[in-house]
């Protein structure tokens, strides 16, 4: 089972009330929402308006009315986005992403690795249930290991670094959890969008994950494919010392205890991180030919 680095409660971000759907504004153009095991991004300012804002990720399965009622709660009636873009694939980023492109007709925006798993050529390769304990990793066979197929409105991150929808945002390439996993930087205010390059809630444990007190974790370790790979994108993470960091599962996270505790995960990777034992800890699942995993 993995050790926590525990966090003091004043690194949780600042937030303003949450919004009577549970939306949280961490910043006056920046907020997520938490649906059942994950959380997404709003990306513009209150009352942006159509096409005024960018949803990062796309929550769980059955979620999509909860999505647009929120996003029209934040942005105005009917507001679309001018884009969707994601993190990595897996069921609980991806589970609303097709319904509400089919809805919004916008594109959605991934890492070059991670197209497989949204143009419906490539599914993740099984999870390990036996790593990390609890009962959400006990529970992982159930999950969807998609893929989903929105190839009509699929791009590609160009290889610059930019996000075209977000002029302001960087993408950086930290896989390990998946091939193509990306998080997302700002520099002026030193804001991350990390989705589950490491998170702040022990993800394995359904206690934990209802309780959602605040601990600095690497990724869920179920689901990651390749941990050395994932401590090398902790280690660019917490060289960017940042203020502020929305993860995937957990509350967002600011101020020096971030920068101090994700620095210590990353120093401490092997030790808090990664499982004994496991088929992905001695095996990685690799890329073999940019589009699927090799599943020996």
């Amino acid at each position: 089972m993995s050790q926590q680095i525990p966090l003091d409660e004043s690194a949780v971000a600042s937030q303003n009330e949450a919004a009577q759907d549970g939306t949280n504004e961490v910043l006056p153009d920046v907020a997520y929402k938490r649906l059942a095991v994950s959380n997404l991004a709003f990306i513009g300012p209150q009352n942006a308006g159509d096409g005024g804002w960018v949803l990062v990720d796309a929550g769980v399965m059955g979620s999509a009315k909860l999505i647009e009622a929120a996003a029209a709660a934040r942005f105005g009636e009917g507001a679309r986005p001018v884009a969707i873009v994601m993190t990595h694939g897996h069921f609980d980023h991806f589970g609303a992403l097709e319904a509400l492109v089919e809805k919004w007709q916008v594109p959605v925006w991934v890492h070059e690795l991670e197209a497989p798993y949204f143009n419906g050529t490539a599914s993740y390769p099984p999870p390990d249930p036996g790593v990390g304990g609890g009962m959400m990793a006990l529970l992982s066979p159930l999950y969807p290991r998609g893929p989903v197929d929105v190839s009509q409105y699929l791009q590609i991150l160009p290889s610059d670094g930019g996000v075209p929808p977000l002029p302001e945002w960087k993408w950086i390439h930290t896989p390990g959890h998946t091939p193509g996993h990306v998080s997302f930087w700002r520099e002026r205010d030193r804001t991350l969008l990390v989705g589950d390059a490491f998170i702040t809630t022990a993800q394995e444990s359904a206690y934990a994950v209802a309780a959602q007190k605040p601990e600095m974790h690497g990724p869920p370790m179920y689901f990651t494919q390749d941990f050395d790979a994932s401590k090398v994108s902790v280690e660019k993470l917490a060289a960017l010392q940042p203020q502020l960091a929305i993860t995937g599962h957990g509350a967002a996270m600011s101020g020096p205890e971030l920068g101090s505790s994700l620095a210590e995960l990353a120093r401490e990777f092997y030790r808090v991180a990664v499982p004994q034992d496991g088929k992905y800890v001695i095996h990685p699942a690799r890329v073999e030919d940019g589009s699927a995993y090799d599943e020996k």
